[in-house]
């Protein structure tokens, strides 16, 4: 394999943002939000070094600091602040949980938020600002920021726009995200620069963006590694234009968000698709020409909608928070259906043998877009590096000889049942046309008899055992995917990133 190196080799995130400003600086905006905002690259760069440098008293350089903010361009101003700053973004995930944001700050060693009084009040959050707060969280609010800005910092801002407050390196921190961890407990995903802005270029060397006629719609919460990156970094330095849309559950409004603006590409997970495809009217979705879909497998129910309904492609792809985060996309011109596409270039991988498992193995990764490594709840703020160049990302894959990845699901989400690898992600793909309109979770839980039991969690009032078994049996596959039992529920648990939230439909159902 050829080596692959970056366009953005040797660059900050704050200094290719800088540089796209400064190529593509025009008349016509880059950023556009719900409230009204419209950012051209010189008043994105002008109000990131103002408040750059009105935070600078408050922070040191290689700092964590907490952000709890919205999709939105205040939001994305702060984060290109504390670039500038050579502070490390902690992006907090605001639908997780009181108790949740406080340990991914503990984790972090976070002791200052940025946040903003409209967007608690927006979001109904007080109650976590009280929680964080009575933790010893201290916050800074952008609206008294904002108060504190007079001409004289707008003038500073004017004239030092595209230069850094405070000079970093490409393989400094650049962002923390949080994934679960042990016992539900956060743990931090520590990107570089040099991650971050490697993935931009190898999704850039897959997909063609075009600034003149492209425009990017993004409803991807930024705590999110799709929504960081795809959503909101990858457009900014491709110059292509951004609308940002605060929440991904507004699922009558974004369709007519996307019709508003005329938006061409939208980045989603099947969970908000199949949410804004029921609800879109004839003519929203006329705009858009690819939709890009990752975080959770795509039913194929999903793309079939999509393209009769809308003539759109949804192009699936694939990857995690530790990759910064796509390692695998469809494109248009090169697709398969059932996988996430091919490994983007500069991706390695080598797949390792799994017990009872015979058509595939467990992906193990290597590539510039790899995080440095983590931070973990029983060592606060402290980086522990990557004990390795390769990853092992605990997804059991396929890769067929044209070199398309399809997923076969999880190692956790297997379950062992009679001495045999059962995938769950594999009965939902079972069940999910047999009533797609309703959502399914499948999950296995303890039995004394056989180890484990499959249990399928559903919406679906109507759906029976026995059309399950019949579906399996038509498959020619093995009875043993029929779930044991059938629990109907009113709604799947959601994360806020739009995945299934397993753990807590597991806690729905067991004894």
């Amino acid at each position: 394999m050829q080596p692959f190196k970056s366009e953005f080799e040797g660059k900050t995130l704050f200094e290719a943002v800088a540089n796209s400003s400064r190529k593509y600086n025009s008349s016509t905006p880059v950023l556009e939000d719900i409230t009204g905002a419209s950012l051209t690259f010189k008043k994105l760069m002008i109000g990131a070094n103002v408040l750059a440098r009105k935070f600078k008293p408050h922070f040191h350089k290689g700092e964590a600091v907490g952000v709890l903010l919205p999709n939105a361009a205040g939001g994305t101003i702060t984060l290109i602040a504390l670039q500038s700053l050579g502070c490390v973004p902690a992006m907090l995930n605001f639908s997780a949980g009181p108790s949740t944001v406080v340990s991914a700050c503990e984790t972090a060693a976070v002791k200052t938020v940025l946040s903003s009084h409209a967007f608690i009040e927006k979001g109904d959050l007080q109650e976590l600002v009280k929680v964080m707060e009575k933790s010893g969280l201290e916050f800074i609010w952008l609206e008294d920021v904002r108060k504190s800005v007079g001409i004289l910092d707008k003038l500073k801002g004017l004239f030092s726009a595209s230069k850094p407050l405070q000079e970093t390196k490409p393989d400094d921190p650049a962002v923390i995200l949080f994934t679960s961890g042990s016992e539900g407990l956060p743990k931090g995903v520590v990107l570089s620069h040099a991650n971050i802005l490697a993935n931009i270029a190898q999704v850039g060397a897959r997909i063609e963006f075009s600034r003149k006629t492209d425009k990017v719609f993004s409803a991807l919460p930024v705590f999110h590694s799709l929504g960081l990156t795809g959503g909101m970094m990858l457009p900014l330095i491709y110059g292509v234009p951004l609308f940002l849309y605060p929440s991904p559950l507004h699922y009558k409004i974004i369709p007519k968000a996307v019709a508003k603006t005329q938006s061409t590409i939208l980045f989603g997970t099947d969970t908000f698709l199949g949410g804004y495809a029921r609800m879109a009217k004839e003519g929203d979705f006329d705009s858009l020409r690819m939709v890009v879909a990752g975080a959770e497998p795509v039913k194929l129910e999903t793309t079939q909608t999509w393209k009769e309904r809308f003539d759109v492609d949804v192009l699936e792809g694939f990857g995690m928070t530790e990759a910064a985060p796509v390692l695998a996309v469809n494109t248009i011109e090169e697709r398969k259906t059932g996988t996430v596409g091919k490994l983007l270039p500069g991706i390695e991988a080598k797949l390792e043998d799994v017990e009872g498992i015979e058509d595939g193995g467990k992906l193990i990764i290597k590539g510039p877009n790899l995080m440095l490594g983590y931070m973990m709840p029983d060592k606060p703020g402290v980086l522990q590096p990557r004990k390795s160049d390769w990853h092992d990302t605990g997804d059991v894959v396929h890769i067929d000889d044209e070199g398309f990845v399809a997923i076969k699901g999880r190692i956790k989400r297997f379950a062992k049942i009679a001495g045999e690898m059962i995938s769950l992600t594999q009965i939902e793909s079972i069940v999910n046309p047999l009533a797609p309109d309703e959502d399914h979770a499948v999950v296995s839980i303890p039995d004394r008899k056989k180890g484990e039991k499959i249990i399928l969690v559903t919406t679906a009032v109507d759906l029976e055992k026995a059309d399950i078994l019949k579906s399996v049996k038509e498959r020619g596959l093995s009875e043993l995917l029929a779930p044991s039992a059938i629990e109907v529920v009113n709604a799947i648990p959601i994360l806020g990133s739009g995945k299934i939230d397993y753990t807590r439909t597991k806690a729905l159902v067991l004894p």
